[in-house]
């Protein structure tokens, strides 16, 4: 007797035998059910994550993001679709860095770029497991980021900024066009990472120059206009800025109360001329934070951090203000100009 399923009622002991029909159907029934799990598994494929921690704000570093950004479109990346970078902002204040780091470590992101030493700080002490990639930090041997620069160790890797050399350079700039300098004035901050071995070379430096340094501790806004009348009440001839997430934060009035001071200024920040500075020399920040890209996509497939050498500049730009020169009665000898990357009239 066939039942309504196609199958003879057999007894129980003798095997059952359906139609080879039947069989066909079940085959393409179980391979239609394998087809969307495998375009399911495509479709939930991962996209890495990129925490970008910077100590600045959204508009104030927005020329360096678009670099970092620039990069990945080189490397073919595509944001939102191959890629998503998930930002941080401290706006200007270095206490917010930590919680900011702790959150990007939580989201567990692929990469954390870290814009500068109190930044890489933060993503250090947020994680040990995150890979690390230094935007700009001036020292990252003398803050302890890494073992060395040929071999990091650890988790994180990136380029340095090499501030302890630069500012013998930028000293010797200032001594150009002031030629009767004395005393320069520097503002800096103690708890930057790094803040020791820079001041140390400026002190070698300033000692071959015959220039004696007056340090100025900016740990709060306050402190700025604070150390620039102590410096013009001191004698300062110049006063060279070092960097900081408060200093960057108020470059335009740094360069407004300099020139109130009659205080001719140099800074690392190429944004600093834009404000009223009277100078910047720096490394390239812009190729910095393109080359940044490469260490991630490096890392995203594969290798390991403490195994990729720290980079340093290989660019780098003078830039001047001849308005502020004017303002403050200066001439910039030609031989000086003429070195210039780009001038403000």
């Amino acid at each position: 007797m066939i039942g309504a399923s196609g199958c003879s009622r057999l007894p129980p002991a003798i095997p059952r035998r359906c139609p080879v029909r039947w069989i066909g159907f079940a085959v393409v029934v179980a391979l239609l059910g394998f087809v969307p799990l495998a375009a399911g598994a495509q479709q939930a494929e991962k996209i890495p994550r990129i925490g970008i921690l910077v100590g600045g704000s959204a508009s104030s570093d927005s020329v360096r993001i678009e670099a970092f950004r620039q990069g990945l479109r080189e490397l073919g990346y595509v944001e939102g679709k191959t890629i998503v970078l998930d930002f941080r902002y401290a706006d200007g204040n270095p206490d917010r860095l930590g919680g900011l780091a702790v959150t990007l470590a939580r989201l567990k992101v692929d990469v954390i770029v870290s814009a500068g030493p109190f930044a890489t700080r933060s993503a250090k002490d947020a994680t040990t497991t995150i890979p690390i990639v230094m935007a700009q930090v001036p020292d990252p041997v003398g803050a302890r980021f890494v073992s060395s620069l040929a071999r990091p160790g650890g988790t994180i890797t990136g380029l340095a900024t090499m501030s302890p050399e630069l500012s013998g350079k930028q000293l010797e700039l200032l001594k150009q066009i002031v030629p009767r300098l004395v005393r320069v004035a520097v503002l800096g901050s103690s708890a930057q990472p790094g803040n020791a071995e820079v001041l140390q070379a400026a002190e070698l430096a300033a000692a071959s120059l015959k220039v004696q340094l007056q340090y100025h501790d900016v740990v709060n806004r306050p402190d700025i206009a604070t150390s620039l009348r102590s410096a013009r009440e001191h004698r300062a001839d110049a006063v060279l800025v070092l960097s900081g997430p408060v200093l960057f934060s108020q470059l335009k009035q740094i360069a407004d109360l300099a020139i109130q001071n009659r205080l001719p200024t140099i800074s690392a920040w190429p944004e600093f001329v834009d404000e009223g500075g009277l100078m910047t020399y720096s490394a390239n920040f812009k190729d910095l934070f393109r080359r940044a890209a490469t260490y991630v996509d490096k890392i995203l497939k594969g290798a390991k951090p403490g195994d990729l050498p720290v980079e340093r500049p290989t660019t780098f730009e003078l830039l001047i203000n001849l308005k502020t020169a004017k303002a403050l009665g200066l001439t910039i000898p030609q031989s000086v100009l003429g070195r210039a990357d780009a001038v403000i009239e």
